[in-house]
């Protein structure tokens, strides 16, 4: 498009505050703030706002009610802020200017569907979710796993990702997962656009100190930080005067504290709690490291690559893509710990192996995720999807349902 005239307005759609510690919250502000750099106008949409102030006693609710039953909380917490979204994207979008709402989960999506005016504006959803939203809740132990509301919220996706009209996956990984449970989405126009972030400002080489590792993630089951400690505990013994920075808060933490003190590293272990802006304190660290069970694509770990750490994960869901092992770090096991912990000592005793991959995590993150080349090929592609809706006959849509 040659004009901004011409190009349509960006709407960010989530259920999420503004500011907060997920990589969701990262990826939105990020592109924000490429989209400002670059003189477009973006808007944040959130269920929150002076316009739905007498929604929030509502919003409340949810903390009752997930008490008395965690999945009815989640439901209401769901239904309530699909309700509010949707009339505040509707107020945006109602006198029908060409536009593209960028969903950052299906609920959003399927606010946006039910908002927009038909055949004016495009609807396009990133996939955040690692498998499905209601794995996820099923893994922060909110919902039972093959329990009604997990079925009903599987449910919901299928039927909404296939109305899209363009689907923004961060990985590979995840693109094949949802092609398999939702055959309907191969018919959606969609791109493999990673993560990424802004490359930090180098105004001198960080003095690193010696054998520290940093690891950033909310405490949950998913996150898989128990085995991590164990890893860490056996590196320890390798590997004297290691010491491990844990960025976040969550239900494990005082379980996670506890195995400190049963594996003898309570001294070595500094839990940090939530810590707003956390990637600032990755230069003050030695390496990266990172044990989940399943990632769909971790800011963090882009994160970490873009300071010139080396990172040391297990290679689950689409950690592979952003890393080779023995290039920019090493892959840990992910059912050994004693041999993660041999991985971690050997990897930190070698100097000059360190610097090697410290280089080689600075140019991966250059040539594949910072936002000045990758946030232009979603701009580009939110662009695209919204002439390809602006031109397209208007047709009829079948109601949405309920989430």
């Amino acid at each position: 498009m040659d004009s901004s005239a011409q190009q349509p307005d960006i709407l960010v759609a989530t259920l999420l505050r503004e500011q907060g510690e997920t990589g969701v919250q990262t990826h939105f502000l990020s592109f924000a703030s490429f989209l400002a750099a670059q003189g477009r106008t973006v808007e944040l949409v959130t269920p929150y706002g002076r316009d739905v102030l007498l929604l929030y006693p509502l919003y409340a609710l949810r903390g009752l009610l997930q008490a008395l039953h965690p999945s009815l909380g989640i439901w209401w917490y769901r239904a309530v802020r699909r309700l509010a979204l949707g009339w505040r994207l509707w107020w945006r979008l109602r006198r029908g200017r060409p536009a593209v709402v960028y969903a950052q989960c299906p609920v959003s999506a399927a606010a946006a569907l039910g908002a927009r005016r038909k055949g004016h504006q495009a609807v396009v959803m990133v996939v955040h979710f690692n498998v499905s939203q209601a794995d996820e809740f099923a893994g922060q132990r909110m919902l039972r796993d093959g329990g009604p509301l997990w079925q009903r919220i599987r449910r919901f996706e299928a039927h909404v990702l296939p109305r899209l009209d363009g689907l923004v996956f961060v990985s590979r990984f995840m693109r094949e997962q949802l092609l398999q449970r939702i055959p309907g989405i191969a018919a959606v126009a969609h791109e493999e656009i990673p993560n990424f972030v802004a490359a930090p400002s180098r105004t001198e080489a960080p003095v690193r100190p010696r054998r520290r590792l940093i690891a950033i993630g909310t405490l949950e089951p998913r996150k898989n930080q128990a085995h991590l400690l164990d890893a860490f505990a056996a590196a320890s013994q390798r590997l004297p005067g290691l010491a491990l920075s844990i960025v976040g808060d969550g239900v494990d933490r005082r379980a996670l504290e506890q195995r400190c003190v049963e594996l003898g590293i309570a001294g070595q272990v500094s839990f940090l709690g939530h810590v707003s802006g956390a990637a600032r304190l990755l230069p003050e660290h030695d390496a990266y490291i990172h044990t989940a069970r399943l990632e769909n694509l971790p800011i963090s770990i882009i994160e970490a690559l873009s300071c010139g750490l080396p990172v040391l994960a297990c290679p689950v869901g689409g950690v592979p893509e952003l890393f080779d092992d023995g290039v920019e770090g090493r892959y840990l096991p992910l059912d050994d710990a004693r041999q993660a912990g041999q991985i971690i000592a050997d990897t930190l005793a070698d100097a000059l192996g360190c610097e090697r991959m410290a280089a080689a995590a600075q140019h991966r993150f250059e040539r594949a995720f910072e936002s000045g080349r990758v946030a232009a090929r979603l701009s580009a592609f939110l662009d695209e999807r919204a002439a390809a809706v602006a031109a397209r006959p208007v047709v009829g849509e079948a109601p949405l349902r309920r989430s």
